[in-house]
């Protein structure tokens, strides 16, 4: 059995609210095991058989939309991938002590050239970019809402769907539960 963390895109926003006992119900009705949630922001650790993160991340959005009746973007990693994306450091250390926001974005695939190319366009005075694997991390030396940049505009340059996460939920998870 692989142990997994799904992270759901906007599980609780726009009018929609899912308690985290409800979310747990799903993924167990999807016949996932060790289901537990982490935070009421939409991060799901479980087991499965399956070692198809693809496959998983279909199977949840599918369940997600068919009860819930909104479209719920999912993005799988496993335990070892936790623990490898919370030890990368992209950033040195000084800058991101003097940071307000560093986050990691969730994608479903790496960045081609052309996508990488176009993140770094976004990079502001302020705000830091970097691209590894299947997360985009962000650093800002302002708090997230007062960022120029953001999800909703790294998703309509890039043409892709992410979520992010504070480094310090994607720490506190790998500790817990990574590898």
């Amino acid at each position: 059995m692989s142990r997994l963390i799904a992270f759901l895109r906007a599980i609780n926003v726009g009018g929609h609210t899912v308690t985290m006992e409800s979310l747990r119900r799903h993924f167990e009705a999807l016949g996932f095991q060790d289901v537990e949630t982490f935070i009421a922001s939409g991060n799901v650790i479980f087991t499965s058989e399956s070692k198809n993160a693809g496959a998983v991340e279909r199977k949840i959005e599918s369940r997600l939309h068919a009860t819930l009746g909104f479209e719920v973007r999912t993005f799988v990693r496993t335990d070892a991938e936790l623990g490898a994306i919370a030890r990368y450091q992209p950033f040195a250390p000084s800058r991101v002590q003097s940071a307000r926001a560093f986050c990691v974005g969730f994608l479903g695939a790496p960045l081609d050239a052309s996508a990488k190319k176009m993140l770094l366009s976004l990079q502001t005075e302020d705000d830091s970019l970097h691209a590894h694997g299947r997360e985009v991390y962000w650093l800002s030396r302002n708090s997230q809402g007062e960022s120029k940049f953001s999800n909703a505009l790294l998703e309509k340059k890039l043409r892709v769907s992410s979520t992010f996460r504070g480094v310090n939920t994607v720490q506190k998870l790998a500790a817990k539960y990574g590898r």
